[in-house]
């Protein structure tokens, strides 16, 4: 027998029009139902959240500020306790990751341009950070979304085949996608690949299976699918696809992306098209193809993953203050509705903990 429960991270302030309130806990059911456990709260923007390998503690970057807390992780019932904060995460830290040798977190800072490593304690607490890594580059055209660099996602590069020291960094500022390496004692390594101008690309998803990383890009609403040297850090982009269909000519970004558990679909979200694109994988070489377009049964769809039964896709519609289920349908890999809305405000980000009883 086991048990799944599921952490929300949400938007809570007033310049963020946001109605959340803090990190919300969940418990899933075979069924599919969720069951509300708790809401942490007062926290101000605790919005992308990442689970330690042994699931015993949470950690979440606090939106437009620049903080990263700790939370200890009941081992039986999955309610959360604040370990402990620490500033320095750079301004408006948008997405953490663990090393490979889990000892240190390391946050991406969108508005300051950098990335910054945190060693953590024993207990699980975060300690002072390190020295932040500064992205340079060329901006890219667009006067308001470009003025700087903005890192957004900073995902380690890890696979079925492979298990790197790789961080893949998609920087919109600057139209394009680092790869960093923080391995080695001295000043880490940095790969820089130019994404097409005007791109503004924002996160990533990895092929299990091919060295592949798929990269979404917000400003033009399009996915480019680059070849990755899990060896030498090494990215060439292949080719670039829109996530929108021709015929829509009102404002949409592109938001979230992820990918099938067996390499054969990517789905991306559209905020202002409010679907979800489905691209079918080919089998031999990764490419996409074949898309087609759900709509997300809400608003601004910020964020989207795939439930730990690999079957089960949501959907975080952040100003609609839902997550959306859609069951995947094992042939055509297509999401369809449920029907099962979990109401929460300001939803941005959701991770997955299962225990056996």
């Amino acid at each position: 027998m086991s048990r799944t429960f599921a952490y929300v991270g949400c938007r809570t302030t007033r310049e963020r029009h946001a109605e959340g309130t803090g990190i919300g806990v969940y418990q899933v059911y075979a069924s599919g139902a969720w069951q509300h456990r708790q809401t942490l709260e007062p926290l101000t923007n605790p919005s992308f959240l990442a689970l330690n390998r042994e699931r015993s503690t949470l950690y979440a970057v606090h939106g437009d500020g620049e903080t990263v807390s700790a939370f200890r992780v009941d081992p039986q019932t999955s309610m959360l306790t604040l370990l402990n904060s620490q500033t320095g995460a750079g301004r408006n830290p948008v997405h953490l990751e663990f090393s490979r040798d889990a000892a240190k977190l390391v946050v991406a800072g969108y508005a300051s341009g950098t990335a910054t490593p945190f060693p953590l304690a024993a207990d699980g607490s975060v300690e002072p950070p390190q020295a932040p890594l500064t992205f340079d580059g060329e901006r890219g055209p667009h006067r308001v979304e470009q003025t700087s660099s903005h890192p957004h996602h900073i995902a380690r590069y890890v696979t079925r085949r492979f298990d790197t020291d790789w961080h893949i960094v998609p920087d919109k500022g600057l139209d394009t996608v680092f790869a960093v390496n923080w391995s080695a004692d001295e000043k880490p390594i940095v790969k820089a690949a130019r994404a097409r101008e005007g791109a503004g690309p924002r996160h990533a998803a990895f092929h299990p299976e091919l060295p592949l990383v798929y990269v979404v890009n917000e400003l033009d609403s399009t996915v480019t699918t680059w070849s990755f040297d899990p060896v030498s850090g090494q990215l060439e982009a292949l080719n670039t696809v829109p996530t929108i269909p021709p015929d829509h000519h009102e404002q949409s970004r592109a938001a979230g992306i992820v990918i099938a558990p067996d390499g054969q679909a990517l789905y991306v979200t559209n905020r202002g098209h409010d679907t979800v694109a489905t691209f079918q994988l080919e089998r031999s070489n990764g490419r996409l193809r074949d898309v087609r377009w759900v709509p997300t049964r809400g608003s601004f769809p910020r964020f989207l993953c795939i439930g730990p039964d690999g079957q089960t896709l949501y959907i975080a519609n952040e100003t609609s203050h839902s997550i959306e289920q859609f069951r995947l349908d094992p042939d055509s890999r297509q999401p369809i509705a449920t029907g099962r809305s979990i109401k929460t405000g300001s939803p941005v980000s959701i991770v997955f903990r299962t225990i056996e009883d």
